[in-house]
């Protein structure tokens, strides 16, 4: 895949409720460059998020040293780092997927002063200056009750959970078990813890259907990883009817890639929350530019149709994610597709 050149731009203007005086697409970052870890290449979801950094820095987006992946390695993460701050950065931006063990690297480096943009995750402890991030407990709430109604209230339903060391994991997987005890208590939920690894999802699944095979519903926390091994498994079990007919299976997703998309069009799943991959790369260095300069937010609604809300170690801009359905899933704004492909 290419990214298309349409490019909103980093700059929007933030409303006074978020206090930012002020936006130089470069002239912000002249206090020294941004250091990037980019935290996996095998999922369509992240190399996209790598593709919309690259393209940004490359049409006069801020200085930054050449990006470092950790390849889903908390160990990776903090060598990463400290290699990037040895260059130079002086601003960090990373996405750490084990939430709990980055906390020491956070505090090394506010002990330095350096910035921090956090993406897609919240970090369980350890100062931030911005975490960009969508509303994961909305993740779970929007996948429940879109399964609930789809289901009439009745059935059995499995969840594939991702890393739940992750706080993305947790929210999720709380959310979703919040909503269905609350609000379908006749859905039976099947828990499948899975590290977001695609393997672990096919087999514990497939475990699962061997054992309950009148399972009505999937519920996918992370497309990227899981999609494509999932109906792999159905289509070898002959399960993989087309949506509207007899003997499907209700499946929504949580990623938005193009696999996803494409899958529902062709009836495969019946929907997915898009997770903006291309405002995750946007506003992930709009916030590390402004971290450069000193600037500061504070809680309340932005320009660019997110909310900053506050965090207990900094900020974090709850950035939208919309459900995809066969309804909507031309739609020209959603990011996926934003994209060719090669």
């Amino acid at each position: 895949m290419r990214l298309r050149t349409t490019g909103a731009a980093a700059c929007a203007a933030l409303l006074a409720t978020a206090a930012l005086a002020g936006c130089n697409r470069g002239g912000d970052a002249a206090g020294g460059r941004i250091g990037i870890d980019v935290p996996r290449t095998d999922t369509d979801f992240w190399n996209s998020y790598q593709q919309y950094l690259e393209k940004d820095l490359a049409h006069g987006g801020p200085a930054a040293l050449p990006l470092s992946t950790s390849q889903n390695d908390i160990g990776k993460v903090v060598a990463n780092v400290q290699a990037l701050t040895d260059q130079g950065a002086k601003a960090i931006v990373m996405a750490p997927q084990d939430t709990g063990a980055v906390s020491a690297a956070l505090q090394r480096l506010a002990e330095k002063k350096i910035p921090v943009v956090s993406v897609d995750t919240r970090p369980d402890d350890g100062k931030v200056y911005m975490v960009v991030r969508a509303d994961n407990r909305a993740y779970g709430e929007k996948s429940c009750e879109y399964l609930g109604r789809r289901l009439g209230g009745r059935g059995r339903v499995a969840e594939l959970q991702g890393d739940l060391s992750s706080v993305n994991g947790r929210d999720r997987s709380e959310a979703f078990a919040a909503c269905m005890k609350k609000r379908f208590p006749k859905i039976t939920v099947h828990e499948l813890a899975t590290d977001w690894k695609g393997e672990v999802a096919s087999a514990k699944l497939q475990s699962l259907l061997a054992q309950h095979p009148d399972v009505r519903g999937l519920y996918l926390q992370a497309g990227g990883a899981f999609l494509q091994p999932v109906l792999a498994l159905l289509e070898q079990k002959k399960l993989l009817r087309p949506a509207g007919s007899p003997g499907h299976l209700t499946i929504i997703s949580n990623d938005g890639i193009p696999d996803e998309l494409d899958a529902i069009r062709a009836g495969k799943i019946d929907a997915t929350l898009s997770q903006p991959a291309d405002l995750y790369a946007e506003y992930a260095l709009y916030y590390a530019r402004a971290g450069l300069a000193g600037k500061t937010f504070r809680p309340g609604p932005t320009g660019h149709g997110s909310t900053i809300v506050k965090i207990k170690n900094g900020l974090e801009d709850q950035l939208p994610a919309p459900l995809v359905t066969k309804d909507t899933v031309d739609d020209p704004k959603l990011w996926a597709n934003q994209l060719e492909k090669k």
